[in-house]
C-alpha cells in the first residue's frame, strides 16, 4: 500500500490525502497522532525530524494502524489514550471515550465543590465511571474532598483504578461495582453531590450512530432505552435519597432532551433550582437541580 521508503512529512501528506479520501474525520490529526504512536515520539516531534526516513518495521505498525482506522476504529482506541481536562486517560473498548463536552459536567460541578478542605470533606458520587474522567478530574481539581465511582461493569472499574494510579490521586477515590445506586445502598442521605454522564442515546438514534461509535464502544453506556431516558429516570427518581438537604444533582442529557428532563424534574417534586447548561457549541448539555431533602432518613 505505501512504498517502501518514507519521510515523516511525506508519509503524514500521504496517510492524511488517503484518510481524506475515505471521509476519516480529521485526516491530518488522526495521520499525525497516529504515526507519533507508531514512532514512539510526541506529535511535536514529527516536525522536528520531518525528514528522518521510516524503518521498515515502523512503517509496518504504521500500517496496521492505518488499516484500523480504515474499519472506523476509533484513534483513541488504536492508540490507547484520549486527552480529558488535563489528564490523559487509558482507554480500551470496555470504556466509552471521553467526549470533550463532559467537561462540562466538571466545570458545574467544580464550581459547586468547594475549593478548600474542611473538617467535613464534601462528598461527591459519580454513577457510571467508565474511565474514570468525571471523578478523577474533580478529584484532581478538589484535593481534600472524597469522592466515590460507581461502574456496573467489573472492566471499567479496572480501567479506572489503573487511571488514578496513573495520575497518582487513587487515594480519594473509592471504586464500588454495582448498578447505579445500588453500590451505596447503605449510604442514604451521605452525598452532598451526585454526579453522571449516563447512557441517553435511544434507539432510533443509537442506528444513525457514527460506525465509530456503534461498532467499537460499549452500547452499554451508550443505549438510554427507547426514548433515551432510561437511566435519566432512575437518577432523578433514585437521587434524593441518597444526597443530603440541599444536594446537587448534575447530569449530562443529549442536545434535544430538555423538554423531557423539565417534565421529569418536575413531576418528581423533589427538586429546587433546577438549570441547564449549554456546552460550547451552544447546545444543552448538563442539568443542575437540588435536592428539597426528602430522601431517606
Amino acid at each position: 500500500m505505501l512504498p517502501e521508503a518514507w519521510t515523516i512529512l511525506k508519509i503524514l501528506k500521504w496517510t492524511t490525502a488517503y484518510f481524506k479520501s475515505h471521509q476519516i474525520e480529521n485526516p491530518r490529526a488522526a495521520s499525525e497522532i497516529l504515526l507519533a504512536h507508531a514512532l514512539g515520539v510526541g506529535r511535536v516531534d514529527l516536525y522536528i525530524e520531518y525528514d528522518r526516513p521510516l524503518e521498515p518495521k515502523e512503517l509496518e505498525v504504521f500500517r496496521g494502524f492505518i488499516q484500523r482506522r480504515l474499519q472506523r476504529e476509533p484513534v483513541a482506541y488504536i492508540v490507547g489514550e484520549k486527552g480529558f481536562w488535563s489528564l490523559d486517560l487509558k482507554v480500551t473498548r470496555d470504556v466509552l471515550i471521553p467526549r470533550p463536552e463532559t467537561e462540562i459536567l466538571v466545570e458545574t460541578a467544580l464550581s459547586i465543590i468547594p475549593r478548600e478542605p474542611s473538617p467535613k470533606p464534601f462528598r461527591v458520587l459519580d454513577l457510571g465511571t467508565g474511565s474514570g474522567a468525571v471523578v478523577l478530574a474533580l478529584a484532581k481539581e478538589r484535593a481534600g474532598h472524597r469522592f466515590y465511582a460507581i461502574d456496573c461493569s467489573e472492566k471499567a472499574l479496572a480501567m479506572a483504578r489503573d487511571n488514578a494510579r496513573k495520575h497518582g490521586i487513587e487515594r480519594p477515590v473509592t471504586f464500588l461495582q454495582g448498578n447505579w445506586f445500588d453500590a451505596v445502598g447503605d449510604l442514604p442521605g451521605y452525598f452532598n453531590l451526585v454526579v453522571s454522564n449516563p447512557p441517553y442515546i435511544s434507539h432510533p438514534a443509537f442506528e444513525k450512530l457514527p460506525l465509530e461509535v456503534s461498532r467499537y464502544e460499549p452500547r452499554e453506556a451508550l443505549d438510554g432505552g427507547p426514548d433515551g431516558l432510561d437511566a435519566i429516570r432512575l437518577i432523578i427518581e433514585q437521587a434524593p435519597a441518597y444526597l443530603t438537604p440541599g444536594g446537587w444533582l448534575l447530569f449530562e442529557i443529549g442536545y434535544d432532551q430538555r423538554a423531557s428532563v423539565e417534565r421529569l424534574i418536575a413531576l418528581s417534586g423533589a427538586y429546587t433550582d433546577f438549570a441547564i447548561i449549554k456546552d460550547y457549541s451552544g447546545l444543552d448539555r448538563v442539568v443542575r437541580a437540588r435536592s428539597r431533602g426528602r430522601g431517606k432518613k
